[in-house]
């Protein structure tokens, strides 16, 4: 039998020894003397002593771990999971949120403070393109790309904390107040819109069909502030107009990229092709973007197959050419008008058609936008827009805050810049005010004779107002207010449409094309 002596060493004992060789010399005996306990021995059973050792080598494993993990000399280091790190970097965040709910002196909204921690998110992204929208917001966006909207109709963007119109919609109350691309909107009903968010801003401008609403703008950089009050109405999201008259040249004007722009194009396009079409005037001025995937699918129709209509660029990824496609291709002259107003999708789809050799641009520099962004949805309603990549020209060109300019400049011409009258402000005999100066000025352009344009309401002045309202058919009263205001600025508009400079130079242009091919 083993056994251990006091020194821990295993022995077998000296009886045991002396039985063992008894055995060997005597076997046919088949005889043993019986074991007797050695004396000064410690006797362990053999399921002790494999515990015994067992233990002590999970012992002086769990030492080693130990010391090479913790001590001074540790080669192992222990690197915790984000499930144990629950974020770090949002660690200050918490503390400060709970600081505020602990001692603020008012017992604060869990909802409003995470909407600001999201909103001041995006707001150090510096980025005029990227906004959070609470569930509110998010609504007035999605509107945006329903069938129709109440409000102004009127695109706007923030810009260097200014909330500046990029574009009014065709036919919109602000077109017919006289909003025009880069008016500065300060005041919304006389609360300060600065600092604010586009959709901030948003949702004070729009409001229920049939009530007022009324603006602070300033343009052009002036120092006298104007106030125009709009009635809002329902927007209708009609995007795609266009006439075609004898000279079979085909005028359409796009006026945002929506989810039917490019089916109602590619309808106006087929019907003006049966009935002769011979070269198109595309209209994209104050286009303030809309749906890549439509201006793609516009560029499709005249560009050839294979050749790039934009690259796409996300972070750490390569350039995407997305090239044009098969299919229906309208080889025809083509002049595309682009101004201020001409932003993002339109500019994607004018610099597209003027790098492949289709187009030449008349106009104005465009706006200036050359990032893309997506729309991420939360599950409360609200949502997340943000800027993924940029996007160039096919020749690589960047244009963000710098536009695509044109082939051929044109300006429009100064009265098309004269600021709205409010046709609830009388101007009369007597009145004197900016309002004036801009009335007169008018009147003069109009073909009326207003004596001195200054900003005095004199007896001229009123002669020529009741002149003009007997040739419209109006009380003659000598005083612009309601239906007055109103006949002299749509007068106006008439006169900048049927004179527009830019149509009447692609016509030339194009007119002088058909010569040279005829020659």
């Amino acid at each position: 039998m083993l056994s251990v002596n006091e020194s821990g060493e295993f022995k077998m004992d000296e009886q045991n020894q002396q039985d063992q060789n008894q055995l060997e010399n005597d076997r046919p005996k088949e005889v043993q003397q019986p074991n007797k306990p050695a004396k000064n021995y410690l006797r362990i059973k053999p399921f002790t002593l494999i515990m015994v050792m067992f233990l002590t080598i999970l012992l002086t494993a769990g030492l080693t771990i130990f010391a090479l993990t913790f001590g001074d000399k540790k080669v192992v280091e222990v690197v915790e999971t984000p499930q144990q790190d629950e974020r770090k970097e949002f660690k200050q965040l918490y503390e400060a949120y709970d600081e505020l709910k602990k001692n603020y002196y008012v017992e604060v909204n869990d909802e409003d403070i995470i909407h600001g921690a999201i909103n001041g998110m995006f707001d150090a992204l510096g980025d005029p393109y990227s906004d959070y929208m609470n569930k509110d917001e998010a609504d007035q966006f999605n509107s945006n790309l329903s069938s129709s909207f109440q409000g102004i109709g009127a695109e706007i963007q923030e810009r260097n904390g200014n909330i500046v119109v990029v574009s009014p919609i065709k036919n919109s109350p602000a077109e017919k107040a006289g909003i025009l691309p880069e008016d500065i909107i300060l005041l919304v009903n006389g609360e300060s819109i600065q600092g604010m968010s586009a959709t901030e801003a948003v949702l004070l401008i729009r409001g229920e069909k049939g009530t007022p609403v009324t603006l602070t703008i300033q343009r052009g950089g002036s120092d006298d502030l104007q106030e125009v009050t709009i009635i809002r109405d329902e927007i209708p999201i009609e995007t795609v107009y266009g006439e075609m008259g004898e000279d079979k040249i085909a005028k359409i004007q796009v006026t945002s990229f929506s989810d039917n722009t490019y089916k109602d194009l590619k309808a106006l396009l087929e019907q003006y092709e049966k009935d002769g079409m011979k070269s198109i005037i595309l209209d994209l001025r104050q286009n303030p973007g809309g749906y890549l995937t439509s201006a793609l699918d516009i560029a499709n129709l005249f560009i050839e197959k294979g050749k790039p209509i934009v690259q796409v660029q996300s972070r750490d990824e390569e350039k995407e050419v997305i090239n044009a496609e098969g299919g229906k291709k309208y080889d025809l002259p083509i002049i595309v008008l682009v101004d201020n107003g001409s932003a993002s999708s339109s500019e994607i789809l004018a610099g597209a058609l003027s790098e492949s050799g289709k187009a030449k641009l008349v106009g104005l520099t465009t706006f200036g936008k050359g990032t893309v962004q997506t729309v991420s949805y939360l599950p409360d309603g609200s949502n997340l827009k943000y800027t993924t990549g940029k996007w160039l020209t096919p020749n690589g060109t960047w244009i963000n805050e710098k536009g695509i300019k044109p082939d051929v400049e044109v300006q429009y011409p100064e009265y098309a810049k004269l600021t709205f009258i409010d046709p609830n402000s009388e101007l009369k005999e007597g009145t004197v005010s900016t309002t004036v100066n801009n009335a007169e000025k008018m009147l003069e352009v109009l073909g009326y004779s207003v004596g001195t344009v200054d900003n005095e309401f004199d007896e001229s002045t009123a002669s020529a107002v009741k002149t003009f309202q007997a040739e419209h058919e109006l009380e003659q009263t000598g005083i612009i207010v309601g239906d007055t205001t109103y006949a002299i600025m749509d007068a106006l508009r008439e006169k900048i449409n049927n004179e527009d400079p830019h149509m009447l130079k692609a016509k030339e242009l194009l007119e002088q094309s058909s010569a040279k091919e005829n020659e």
